[in-house]
């Protein structure tokens, strides 16, 4: 193992000639001998290769490494002086901040529930809705903690999933056209009406895309949006119809008699939706939290 350029000491050292002016004032700050401060500075620019200070002025000034480096370990040192605090905060159960990301079609529904229930295990919490390509993409970068939504990434290691729901997809039509209940029927719609889509940026309307090429169904590009508010909106305007499902027809709040929904003809047509973790980071937190988010969906089935 490659040892570490620098340590929290040799920083705090650095930060507080930086603060003082002189490696004398530094050692007096932090009852130290002077040489003990001038040795620290030393290893610490022989191990990042770099002068720090001008000792040609007084009192000394920090040079541009010496300034970068200044900006990370003022960082650092704040952050490891958090560390005891934060970790006398797990023994309660807490952690000190989760953001979950929340795929769109679940947000209306989810987003209080899942905020209750965070709220006893973090002091900070953050839920985020959004396409689920970005919030995979946030959990990768760890910009997020937890995400629930289409795609359970099941090609990347170090992840553990928890399936929420699977529910069907549906065609959601004006009020008034006729319900197609055969494919040739489906084929017939899809060329007398636009198809109003959910856009290639999300992983639904990915799904439904490469559904309709299996059916060899050609839809031309008309109307596409990355919401389930905007398609059932333009449906109900009688823009054109739409595949959508029962989670997205809620999140939209389709008008009562605005849009009527039919069963999709052909082979079954799913979708599942998936929390996603990184892999024992949370203890039995994403476990649970699926456990309510599922709670919540089978009580509004059950309504």
């Amino acid at each position: 193992m490659t040892d570490l350029p620098v340590d929290l000491r040799a920083l705090e050292i650095f930060l507080a000639v930086c603060e003082t002016g002189s490696m004398s004032s530094a050692a007096r700050h932090l009852k130290l001998t002077q040489p003990a401060v001038s040795q620290a500075v030393a290893e610490l620019e022989r191990k990042t290769g770099a002068e720090l200070f001008d000792r040609n002025v007084r009192p000394l000034a920090v040079t541009v490494a010496g300034g970068v480096l200044r900006q990370r370990a003022s960082v650092l040192i704040t952050e490891a002086r958090e560390i005891p605090a934060l970790l006398r905060d797990t023994k309660h159960g807490k952690v000190p901040s989760l953001r979950v990301g929340l795929v769109d079609s679940l947000s209306r529904v989810l987003s209080v529930p899942l905020a209750t229930y965070l709220s006893s295990k973090a002091n900070e919490v953050a839920i985020l809705s959004g396409l689920t390509a970005t919030h995979a993409s946030d959990l990768l970068t760890r910009r997020l903690d937890i995400f629930l939504g289409v795609d359970d990434l099941e090609d990347v290691n170090g992840l553990e999933r928890w399936e929420i729901a699977t529910e069907p997809y549906l065609l959601l039509l004006p009020s008034g056209v006729r319900r197609p209940d055969t494919l040739a029927k489906l084929k017939a719609l899809a060329d007398s009406r636009p198809f109003i889509r959910f856009s290639a940026r999300s992983q639904t309307g990915v799904q439904i895309d490469r559904h309709l090429r299996r059916l060899n169904i050609e839809a031309p590009r008309t109307l596409e949006f990355d919401s389930p508010h905007a398609v059932a909106a333009s449906v109900a305007m009688g823009d054109g119809f739409a595949i959508t499902t029962p989670l997205c027809i809620a999140e939209a709040k389709v008008t009562k008699g605005s849009c009527v929904t039919a069963p999709l003809p052909g082979p079954a047509f799913n979708r599942t939706l998936t929390l996603v973790a990184r892999h024992r980071e949370l203890g039995s937190i994403p476990r649970d939290l699926c456990a309510v988010a599922k709670g919540v969906l089978q009580t509004r089935r059950s309504q």
